[in-house]
């Protein structure tokens, strides 16, 4: 019976087969990357650059987009490489690697989602109490066991799953290594041991998602016992784009584990993991600049102060000629 260390390689799954569907795969994922590495890059400059938005909601939003660059960064440019090339190969230590940073990074995302839902539910319903539960240091170290934690439960999995006997062939059913492809191709009764790790990090999301909608029924109830319609519209503002985020990666997570068998293929697999995987990462930057004024203002002010150094540069330069 071969084992894990006779795998060399993993064959990921290919979106299309014909070289010119392969192609229009490349520039469709090189143009979502770009306008991803665009939209969190612009975000995390704009947060750093701006002091007025050195407060924890933005320092939780930086933190985010950190995790969604590294989040998209681990499975996209691979995929575009295959199409790119034709080949659909990926190397062992490789696949673990992609394992491990997409678990580390996918469940430090959903814990900072979590501590995002604490912030609001302490500005809005505890408004008075905001600086005392919500300092730097409280900040820091809520953010710090979100990113340890996301780490811990990765290594853990990683061990896991890569320590099990392989013997159905090579060839994984998705178009990066995913946890439960890589399942299927062991042949010992030891992934039990996995799927309780599975089991146990399962509970540990659904009780995170209770503490979000939980913190959301109190904001609610706060929001909807504020007197003048402009001070709810001000509340509303700041949460809707928290819980945007929050409802894109969980429907899409759960679609993607708990659809009917009846309607499931690869073709439907592989779309319903480039939702999850790809699409919540490019697509937060844009769901939170669109009605936060202040981040549209330090992403303006971002663009002007450049454009300012260009011009003086430029001066400067033909001033010396």
């Amino acid at each position: 019976m071969a084992n894990s260390s006779s795998v060399s390689e993993f064959l990921l799954l290919a979106f299309a087969d014909t070289r010119e569907l392969q192609l229009l795969h490349f520039g469709l994922f090189l143009g979502i990357y770009l306008a991803a590495l665009l939209g969190n890059g612009l975000i995390l400059t704009a947060i750093a650059c701006d002091h007025r938005l050195h407060t924890p909601m933005y320092f939780f939003l930086l933190n985010l987009a950190l995790l969604d660059l590294g989040s998209i960064s681990t499975t996209l440019p691979k995929a575009m490489a295959n199409s790119l090339w034709d080949n659909r190969a990926i190397s062992y230590e490789g696949c673990a690697a992609q394992v491990l940073f997409f678990v580390f990074l996918f469940d430090a995302e959903y814990s900072l989602l979590t501590i995002m839902a604490y912030d609001r539910y302490i500005a809005i319903c505890k408004p008075l109490h905001y600086g005392s539960l919500l300092g730097t240091r409280a900040c820091a170290k809520m953010t710090t066991a979100a990113w340890g934690s996301g780490f811990l439960s990765a290594v853990l999995h990683t061990a896991n799953t890569f320590s099990l006997p392989l013997c159905q062939g090579n060839a994984v059913d998705q178009f990066f290594c995913e946890i439960p492809q890589i399942l299927k191709l062991s042949c010992s009764d030891t992934y039990l041991r996995e799927t309780g790790v599975l089991l146990v990090t399962a509970c540990l999301g659904v009780g995170c998602f209770i503490f979000i909608v939980v913190s959301y029924v109190q904001i609610f109830r706060t929001v909807l016992r504020i007197p003048s319609e402009q001070g709810r519209h001000k509340a509303f503002s700041t949460c809707l784009p928290h819980l945007a985020v929050v409802s894109l990666m969980v429907s899409t997570v759960l679609f993607a584990y708990l659809k009917p068998p009846s309607i499931s293929s690869a073709s439907i697999d592989l779309m319903v993991s480039v939702l999850y995987s790809v699409v919540p990462p490019a697509l937060n930057p844009l769901i939170y600049s669109m009605r936060n004024k202040d981040l549209k203002y330090g992403v303006k002010k971002l663009f002007l102060e450049s454009t300012s150094v260009k011009e003086g540069t430029r001066q400067t330069f033909f001033k010396l000629i």
